[in-house]
C-alpha cells in the first residue's frame, strides 16, 4: 500500500509539476527537492589516480612518487602554506554542474548534497579532532550581488554531516578587504599577485595556535587558498588544512583546451 501511494504520489507530482533535470534536461518521475536526476548524480565521482599528497593535484608519472609520498613539481620547488589538500572530485561534468546550479542559480538544495561530498572529501585529511573551520570568505559586494557565500553554505551543511565533532566554525576572522579580479584565464603568477593582500585576520586570538581547517568549493591553482593560509600562518595559525568540493585538474584542462583547439579548427575550415 505505502508503495503504491507513493507512486502514484510521484506520478501525481510529475504530472501537476513538470520539471526537467537541470543539468541533462531529462524529465524528473521522481519527488525531490533538488532538480538534478539520479543518473547525473551518479556521474559525480572520486577524484583517484596519483595525487600529490600536498596540494592534491592529479599526477600523470610514477616519476613524481618519492619517499613519502607522489608530490607535483610545485610542491617539490615549495611547500605551500597549507599541510595539505583534498578535494571530493574532479571540476568537471555533472560536479561543476552541481556547483554552478548552487552557486550562481540558486538551487539551495545543492548545499547539503555540496556538503556531504566534502564531508567525504575529508576523510583523507589527518586533521586533529579539535580545529577551527573557516570558510574562504567572498568580498562584501560580490556577497550581496550573490545573496550569500557558497563557501561558508558548504561549511555549514558540511558541520551537520558531523553533529558529535569538536569542529568550531568561524566565519568571522578572515575577511576579504578588497575585490579581486576574476582569476579566469590569469596565469599561476597573475593569480597570485591578483590575491597578494587581499586577506587579513581580524580576530588572531581565535586562531592563535589553533588547527585551521579551510573550506572552499573549487580550488583550481591553490593561489587563493594558499593565500588564505599564508595570512593565517602569520596570525599565529599551527596548521592550515584545506579541503574543497572540487579540483581543477591538469587532465580536465587538457580536454578543454584540446576541445577548444578542434572548435576553432573546425571554425577556421568553415570560414
Amino acid at each position: 500500500m505505502r508503495s503504491a501511494l507513493k507512486s502514484a504520489a510521484e506520478s501525481l507530482f510529475s504530472v501537476l509539476v513538470p520539471a526537467d533535470c537541470r543539468i541533462c534536461q531529462s524529465p524528473l518521475l521522481t519527488v525531490s527537492y533538488l532538480p538534478v536526476c539520479e543518473p547525473c548524480r551518479g556521474k559525480i565521482v572520486r577524484l583517484d589516480g596519483l595525487l600529490c599528497r600536498v596540494c592534491g593535484e592529479k599526477l600523470f608519472s610514477s616519476y613524481v612518487d618519492v619517499a613519502g609520498g607522489p608530490l607535483c613539481g610545485l610542491c617539490r620547488r615549495a611547500q605551500p602554506h597549507f599541510c595539505q589538500a583534498v578535494a571530493y572530485g574532479a571540476y568537471d561534468g555533472a560536479l561543476r554542474d552541481l556547483i554552478h546550479l548552487f552557486k550562481y542559480n540558486g538551487i539551495k538544495p545543492a548545499g547539503p548534497v555540496l556538503g556531504q561530498l566534502l564531508h567525504q572529501a575529508t576523510q583523507e585529511l589527518a586533521v586533529p579532532k579539535e580545529v577551527v573551520l573557516i570558510p574562504v570568505p567572498l568580498w562584501s559586494g560580490k556577497r550581496q550581488t550573490r545573496g550569500f557565500n557558497q563557501a561558508e553554505a558548504i561549511a555549514k551543511a558540511f558541520l551537520r554531516c558531523r553533529p558529535s565533532s569538536s569542529i568550531q566554525l568561524d566565519t568571522a576572522s578572515l575577511v576579504r578587504t578588497r575585490e579581486t579580479a576574476s582569476q579566469t584565464g590569469l596565469t599561476r603568477h597573475q593569480r597570485r599577485a591578483n590575491v597578494r593582500g587581499a586577506f587579513a585576520v581580524t580576530k588572531p586570538e581565535r586562531i592563535r595556535g589553533r588547527s585551521i581547517l579551510l573550506v572552499d568549493d573549487v580550488m583550481t591553482t591553490g593561489t587563493t587558498v594558499g593565500e588564505c593560509a599564508r595570512v593565517l600562518r602569520r596570525a599565529g595559525a599551527k596548521e592550515v588544512f584545506v579541503a574543497t568540493v572540487a579540483r581543477a585538474t591538469k587532465e580536465v584542462d587538457s580536454a578543454l583546451a584540446r576541445a577548444a583547439g578542434a572548435t576553432a579548427g573546425g571554425a577556421q575550415g568553415h570560414a
